[in-house]
């Protein structure tokens, strides 16, 4: 087996600082494409926290003693995230681009969602609805019916609806307009390897994203309570022509369907799937005080449900590796700018009140939430109780 070292020398703005000098004074050890445990631990020549090991071949983790084996995961690219340091415990070609499916919907709520209270009232027109792709999935929207725009993002969450997402498009400005915007605010939050031809995900010739994008769109998803709750529920009630009908989350991690056992304390985020995307999925969980991001992308053993036991097994993995492990990189390392994201206020301030969401009881009207960037997790089982939003530390650094 081919043992590839990085060699780079970036040095974040937090550099000197000596916690994070001790951290990464763990050695190195990157693997061959197939995934599993480091076959081999050399030390070093740098003791200075180096950026760019992410964009090296094969699985790069820092394992101290007694840290458990990361598991052998077939997906082509795969994360595991700190969800409220941003810290990256174990990745596998992260910035390795690759078609996102439907993921990339949770890059379009980020953009589009704060932009539309839930509780606004839209009468879908017939222009609307044009362009979807052939085969897409989709909620049943309706061409005359009036939909509030809260049912529209459920739609889109849970049954990854392509048609609500054109309405929420149109309403934001256009297809176009849209796509522009969404590689805008993934340039923002330091994702650069993501292209959007496609908002809903829909296979497009160009348009990609990677397993360190995905984390950080979903990480950041957290922070906006109207976001975390839509991708915590399992089932709603979606309004049709002849009365409401109930929709599925199809995320089965969540709502244990088809024989997938659900994960304790998931809280979503979303799963997708095209031919030439194959199985992806972001999600992230909350144990012991503790919430962690994971991003599998397109697992290749060709079993029913794949992606879902990958990413259990990741999941897994890092809550039984949280600290005995030292990070390889970092969600914040890319980031141009020094706002916080979800408030505008500069790293480290306050601003607000813990907010906490019952996903399964009523809720006020979206414009009537606060985002906050002070609170330090997320917790759910199922449509459990959720703490909507995270503390971030943010790590500047160039991409080299």
């Amino acid at each position: 087996m081919q043992i590839r070292f990085s060699t780079r020398t970036t040095v974040s703005s937090c550099a000197l600082c000596a916690a994070t000098v001790l951290a990464l004074t763990s050695p190195v050890a990157a693997v061959g494409p197939t995934g599993g445990g480091p076959s081999a631990i050399v030390q070093p020549k740098a003791t200075v926290p180096q950026p760019g090991v992410l964009d090296d071949e094969g699985t790069q983790v820092r394992l101290r003693s007694g840290a458990p084996q990361v598991p052998d995961v077939s997906a082509l690219s795969w994360v595991v995230a700190d969800a409220e340091s941003g810290e990256v415990m174990a990745a596998h070609d992260a910035h390795r681009r690759l078609p996102p499916a439907s993921t990339l919907k949770t890059l379009f709520a980020l953009t589009v969602l704060p932009s539309f209270p839930g509780g606004i009232r839209h009468t879908v027109s017939a222009t609307e609805l044009t362009g979807i792709g052939e085969g897409s999935s989709r909620v049943g929207v309706v061409e005359g019916h009036t939909y509030q725009v809260a049912d529209l993002w459920r739609g889109v969450f849970l049954n990854s609806g392509n048609d609500a997402v054109h309405v929420l498009a149109a309403l934001n400005g256009g297809w176009e307009q849209t796509a522009r915007l969404m590689e805008a605010k993934a340039r923002s939050l330091g994702a650069l390897d993501t292209t959007v031809v496609s908002p809903d995900g829909y296979d497009a010739v160009g348009q990609d994203s990677s397993a360190y994008d995905l984390a950080v769109f979903g990480r950041a998803g957290l922070r906006n309570p109207d976001f975390a709750r839509y991708c915590s529920t399992a089932h709603a009630a979606f309004p049709g022509t002849g009365g409401a009908f109930q929709i599925a989350n199809t995320n089965r991690l969540l709502t244990g369907a088809d024989g997938v056992a659900p994960y304790p304390g998931l809280i979503g985020i979303k799963n997708g799937y095209t031919t030439n995307a194959g199985n992806t999925l972001v999600a992230a969980a909350h144990r012991g005080g503790r919430t962690l991001v994971v991003t599998v992308m397109n697992p290749q053993k060709g079993v029913a449900h794949a992606v879902y036991e990958e990413a259990r097994a990741l999941l897994d993995w890092g809550f039984g590796a949280a600290g005995h492990v030292d990070p390889v990189g970092s969600l914040d390392a890319l980031r141009p700018v020094s706002h916080d994201m979800s408030t505008g206020a500069k790293p480290g301030t306050k601003s607000g009140a813990t907010v906490v969401a019952s996903a399964g009881a009523p809720q006020p009207a979206e414009s009537n939430w606060v985002e906050t960037g002070t609170i330090a997790g997320a917790v759910g089982l199922g449509t459990g109780v959720l703490l909507l939003g995270l503390r971030f530390r943010h790590k500047r650094a160039s991409r080299v």
